[in-house]
């Protein structure tokens, strides 16, 4: 991963680092700078996790100057999601030594509830319609980020109206869902018109942004719930093996994947990476090593019991 950050931040320094220039530096390696950025935040865990248990200061040095490169990397991204999930990865670090984890997610599920709650109650979701002659693409990044908290960037604002689509799909078949790779297809007749934008043809035939709702819209609520509670466990194993371990190793793997899970649920919550060959590598590879965690976990009780 290091060598991709390298040649994208060199053929982006022929571009004077610009905002809309990051897209040329991707190919072949990733779709975009959306994959890209969102694989490389979810492996800084694992980064800072082989700098902790590596000891000679020499191989110590050179990891830190990776480091260095991955975050200067992550920042000539220029991808709010996954800044974001790297507040978020902060975030759980504490969250996980504090144990509080499975509170903060319980707290975090009531607070989505009841926004849903809120918007769709008397239509308020309207309010959230985009004035088009101010929806733009913006090449200024600084100008991007003041669209996006004015909620007036291009790419939320259609974000938002694939949303209200996929919401009213959900409503439609919430048992069995459309089938899988359905959204494209059939998300069309489900919009609202006022929150149409100029690139609500979706040339590149994405999907709704958002893979906890794909889910939904795809297999149903059943699945919704199968999968959130799934994720939600691996997420409260990790908090729990962290806090069991005797194992200073172990427990830095427990703490590491749970920050890279939380960010994962991060950056999905935008985006729909689980079944992408990048994210979703990582995160089943995550999964699997927690579940042997588990089982490394149970061989240590016994023999300090023993």
């Amino acid at each position: 991963m290091l060598l991709m950050v390298v040649q994208a931040l060199i053929r982006h320094a022929f571009y004077g680092f610009d905002f809309v220039a990051i897209k040329k530096t991707m190919g072949p390696f990733f779709r975009n700078h959306v994959n890209y950025s969102a694989m490389l935040v979810c492996l800084l865990p694992i980064g800072l996790l082989i700098h902790q248990f590596t000891h000679p200061l020499r191989t110590k040095k050179l990891i830190e100057i990776g480091l260095g490169i991955a975050f200067i990397g992550l920042f000539f991204a220029y991808s709010r999601g996954a800044w974001l999930a790297l507040i978020i990865g902060m975030m759980a670090y504490w969250f996980i030594k504090k144990n509080i984890l499975g509170k903060t997610i319980l707290i975090g599920m009531i607070t989505i509830f009841i926004a849903f709650v809120a918007l769709i109650n008397n239509n308020r979701f309207m309010r959230l319609a985009p004035e088009h002659d101010q929806t733009i693409f913006h090449e200024n990044f600084s100008e991007h980020l003041n669209a996006t908290i004015g909620l007036k960037d291009i790419s939320n604002a259609e974000r938002i109206h694939r949303w209200v689509a996929g919401v009213r799909m959900v409503a439609e078949k919430p048992w069995t869902g459309f089938g899988a790779n359905s959204f494209y297809n059939n998300y069309q007749p489900y919009t609202a018109a006022p929150f149409k934008t100029w690139v609500s043809n979706n040339p590149e035939n994405s999907t709704v942004h958002n893979y906890f709702l794909l889910i939904a819209i795809e297999q149903g609520i059943p699945a919704l719930l199968l999968f959130t509670g799934f994720f939600i466990y691996l997420l409260l194993l990790s908090q729990q093996l962290y806090h069991q371990f005797e194992n200073n190793y172990y427990r830095a793997i427990s703490l590491g994947l749970g920050i890279m899970l939380l960010m994962i649920a991060s950056l999905n919550f935008t985006s729909d990476l689980i079944e992408t060959d990048k994210i979703g590598g990582l995160f089943w590879l995550a999964a699997g090593i927690l579940i042997s965690l588990k089982h490394h976990q149970q061989i240590e009780k016994e023999a300090l019991a023993g």
